[in-house]
């Protein structure tokens, strides 16, 4: 197996490390992204995938917002890959201490992470825009949500008041939680070191929360190269499961 002592080394000595991923971390588990040569920006719709993912899409054109949606965005089968798994290792042992993400896909927590920040929301998640009524996760089954979503012929509604089914997801034109906002701040302003992976870093505000870092190491993982390759001191383009299975924690 690779080895990558530089980041081995940075993480042996950091005891507030903080996680910011995007969509690369979860392609190892099947899941597309938006902008890699496979992802859905380079796929064939009547309307572009960004469009689609508006709210002023969601609002005016539900059905076919939908359509795209239930094929392309939801993943009920996908499981955690090494990236997750070792990166909540990491949390267990008291070295990372928060992931922030800009996925949807609920794989952090599935992984066993706790200190997890969604700042685009979860599909996990969803609820009726006329009553509220939620329909999530529940303990018996993390994908009841999703399941709802998929079982609904055309527009997902609410079985006690047949408003419409939002997922909890921060489409485009819509704003980031506010406290999500400030506690994804508040981590990376006090981490020692901050692991950048998947992520493109194109994608604003999320990506200008990098700003607030002030700690010793900086690391950039990811297959293409980002705008902040050059502030790092560590830089590995391999893929991002690779690069976690190789590490050890202690």
């Amino acid at each position: 197996m690779k080895t990558y002592p530089e980041l081995q080394a940075a993480i042996d000595e950091s005891n507030y490390i903080v996680f910011f991923g995007g969509a690369g971390v979860s392609t190892e588990s099947g899941i597309p992204d938006f902008r890699s040569q496979d992802g859905l920006y380079n796929q064939k719709y009547k309307y572009p995938p960004e469009t689609i993912v508006s709210h002023t899409f969601f609002t005016t054109k539900t059905e076919e917002f939908y359509e795209f949606y239930k094929d392309k965005m939801l993943a009920p089968d996908a499981k955690p890959n090494a990236a997750h798994i070792k990166l909540a290792e990491l949390e267990k042992a008291g070295k990372l201490k928060a992931v922030i993400t800009q996925n949807i896909d609920g794989l952090h927590q599935a992984a066993g992470s706790k200190e997890v920040l969604e700042l685009h929301g979860s599909v996990l998640r969803n609820f009726c825009t006329r009553c509220g009524k939620k329909f999530s996760s529940t303990e018996d089954d993390v994908n009841a949500g999703i399941k709802y979503i998929l079982a609904s012929d055309g527009i997902p509604r609410c079985d006690e008041c047949n408003g419409v089914i939002k997922p909890d997801v921060v489409l485009y034109e819509e704003g980031l939680d506010s406290d999500v906002i400030s506690r994804a701040v508040n981590h990376i302003s006090k981490a020692d070191m901050l692991i950048i992976g998947g992520t493109s870093l194109v994608v604003y505000p999320a990506a200008g929360f990098v700003n607030y870092f002030r700690g010793k190491h900086l690391a950039v993982l990811n297959m293409a190269a980002t705008s902040r390759d050059s502030e790092a001191d560590i830089v590995i383009r391999d893929k991002i499961g690779e690069v976690f299975s190789s590490i050890e924690v202690r």
